[in-house]
This record gives C-alpha cells, structure tokens and sequence, in this order.
C-alpha cells in the first residue's frame, strides 16, 4: 500500500499476537463491516529492552520496513521518541507526560506542519483501577487487559483516537479524525502505547 492510499484511511485495527518472550503486533485496515482487513504492518518488541527500539514492517517476513520508533535515551521515563520512515527519513516525535502519567496517562505526539497532539485517558476511574491492579501482590502477574480509550486533540481539535478493547490479550481500535496526520506516525504511536505503556 502506498503513502497515498495508507493517507486516505481513517480506521485501523491492532492486535497483539501470543508470544513467551517478544510482543508482536498486527495492524490492519478495518472493513467495512468491522471485521480485519488487509494487513498493514508487522511489529516485534523485545521485552526488557534497555533502549527501545521497534520497527514495523509490511509483513511478518521482516523484509521491508514501514516505520520505525526508537528512544533517544536509556531507560528515559519521559523520554522522547523518534519516528522516522522506511528510509530513516523522520517523521515526528512522540513521547510520555510522567508527571502527568502518574494519574492519568498522557502522551504527546508532534508531526512537522500540524503541530502537538496531547492525548490523554477518557476514563479517569479506569486509569486509577488499573495502578491500584499493577500493585496487588497477588493479581499484579495475571494477564489482564484493562479497556481503556486514549483521545488525542491538537488546539482543542479532535485528532485522533485509540480505544482497548476489553480482552485476555490486547486489541486496538484506531480512529483518525485529522487528515493532515501521517497515518504512520499515528500507528506507531498506537503500538507505543501498548508496548510502552507500563514503562
């Protein structure tokens, strides 16, 4: 797929596939009817990384990139994050608010042209549910997937969203509201806040 095509879409579905020691993910197109479309990148995570840094490619063969993320520093809590594209041209920046993470997570997400999208969590009582979770001695190793629903808005605007869907293993819902967004960008942004989140 294109730039130009990848552009004109607006709904986008992740899911992360079971694996013992990486997190990988799917990001597809969603179809008309809900359900996953074509697939659209590929990503693998190795846990416990010291400097994060994932690519995304077109496919689970590995062989060509879309886009990549990585750190700027080691173990940064609210470190920044370079995007760049399949020739390692950049694209924009994303990182996390840790102060204000601390309630609420918050994220922000800046592209050349549009400007800072701040994306923060709807759900204040969920965000609180799950760090009281993260800290129960004997349910803080359960594999649970807490819903939750990041929006994301440049100058008030609606830019785009990210929701969790309710599920033993995490799914993804991504609604783009602002056509000037790489939708690259947006999608890296949408595996962070997975495979980051709990950093």
């Amino acid at each position: 797929m294109d730039v130009d095509e990848l552009q004109a879409q607006t709904r986008f579905l992740v899911r992360q596939r079971v694996r013992l020691m990486v997190n990988q993910y799917e990001v597809r197109l969603a179809a008309a009817d809900g359900s996953e479309g074509e697939l659209v990148a590929f990503a693998q995570q190795k846990r416990m990384a010291f400097k994060e840094q994932v690519t995304l490619y077109t496919d689970d063969s590995k062989t060509r990139p879309f886009v990549s993320f990585k750190a700027r520093k080691v173990i940064d809590l609210g470190g920044a994050y370079d995007v760049a594209d399949e020739h390692g041209g950049p694209i924009g920046v994303f990182r996390k608010d840790f102060r204000r993470s601390l309630l609420s997570s918050t994220w922000h997400l800046e592209q050349p042209g549009v400007g800072t999208a701040t994306g923060t969590e709807r759900n204040q009582a969920v965000a609180v549910l799950r760090r009281v979770w993260e800290f129960l001695p004997f349910v803080s190793n359960v594999p649970f997937a807490w819903p939750y629903h990041f929006d994301f808005a440049v100058d008030g605007r609606p830019a785009f969203s990210v929701e969790k869907k309710f599920a033993l293993r995490d799914r993804y819902v991504i609604d783009i509201a602002d056509p000037a967004l790489d939708r690259r960008l947006v999608i890296a942004q949408a595996v962070a806040l997975d495979a980051l989140q709990s950093r």
